[in-house]
């Protein structure tokens, strides 16, 4: 029997992924410097609650709240002895949510990078690389998971380790990179480079690409490449709500919802199957996007710079 997301993909044209998690949270109150994924055991219910919100603004697809909480990261908080009970939580606040939504909605085991430089150029090691992500990823599957969301990877050493991870405990997955402007990870991998390595991994992906960045165009150029590249696998795009900045207490992001709206549907004509938003996409965001993706009609393949100039038209005067 196909897993989920195969069969929702099967089923419609695009799926929407869901917003931020982490700035959102950060605007319910989570106070700097915290960790966000230790909010799953001490405030499980406004974690569920921004589940609903997003699900409530059209989500296909919603990631836990699990982004840093493998050994490595958790270390910072001294919770890396609380690895498996944070993402099992993660997984069954989201879980939770989606019991109410009364339609299909996926939920999405996120994976964030290990938070240490791969060797050769640091000192982690793919077999150590694996084996974190191997106890998040088992964690979340039983937490009830339906597939494991690699993402905001800049090395490929990493991304290796995180299928390795996944084919361990017999997870579907889907990877991402963040892409610097410029077109390159922070490590140096380019999108045609990431679409090769994908190609080349023996547990591959359901789907796979970008997320993150420095915003809507930028992530719609990095890409289109994965499509020059002649992969046929889905491909992912959930960038960043623009750039952020302090305002009355919270963060706010540049990109407006119409703004975001305007990424899903050049995303959607660029034939990108899943579309989201990371870091600053509000529930208010995803609520706009989903109604451009419905109501905007088809259109021709942007061409690079028809994605710039409609995004710089967007986003409006001075931006």
């Amino acid at each position: 029997m196909p897993d989920l997301l195969s069969r929702m993909l099967g089923e419609h044209p695009w799926l929407l992924a869901d917003g931020a998690t982490g700035t959102n949270l950060y605007n319910m109150g989570l106070a700097p410097g915290q960790a966000p994924d230790l909010w799953c055991e001490t405030h499980p219910d406004k974690v569920r609650e921004l589940h609903r919100q997003m699900i409530a603004s059209g989500a296909d697809i919603i990631l836990t709240n699990s982004f840093g909480a493998n050994a490595s990261r958790l270390r910072l908080a001294k919770a890396e002895a609380r690895v498996g009970a944070l993402n099992r939580a993660a997984a069954r606040l989201a879980r939770e949510a989606v019991a109410e939504a009364g339609r299909a909605v996926l939920v999405a085991g996120s994976m964030g990078p290990i938070g240490e430089i791969m060797a050769p150029m640091g000192r982690l090691t793919e077999a150590e690389a694996t084996t974190m992500f191997t106890e998040q990823a088992q964690a979340l599957k039983e937490g009830g998971a339906d597939v494991l969301w690699i993402e905001t990877i800049s090395a490929a050493e990493e991304m290796r380790a995180a299928a390795r991870a996944a084919q361990a405990v017999r997870m579907p997955w889907c990877g991402m990179m963040s892409f610097e402007p410029g077109g390159r990870s922070m490590m140096g991998v380019t999108p045609p480079q990431l679409a090769a390595l994908i190609d080349r991994l023996p547990y591959p992906p359901l789907a796979y690409g970008a997320n993150c960045g420095t915003g809507p165009a930028e992530l719609l150029l990095a890409v289109a490449g994965f499509a020059a590249s002649g992969n046929e696998r889905p491909l992912i795009a959930k960038p960043n709500a623009g750039v952020p900045r302090y305002q009355d207490g919270g963060l706010i992001y540049d990109a407006t919802p119409e703004v975001m709206a305007e990424f899903a549907v050049l995303a959607r004509d660029m034939g990108i199957r899943i579309v989201g938003g990371c870091c600053g996409t509000t529930p208010a965001h995803l609520a706009a996007m989903r109604d451009a993706l419905v109501e905007a009609p088809r259109g021709p393949r942007p061409t690079p710079d028809a994605i710039s100039a409609r995004i710089a038209e967007a986003m409006g005067p001075g931006e």
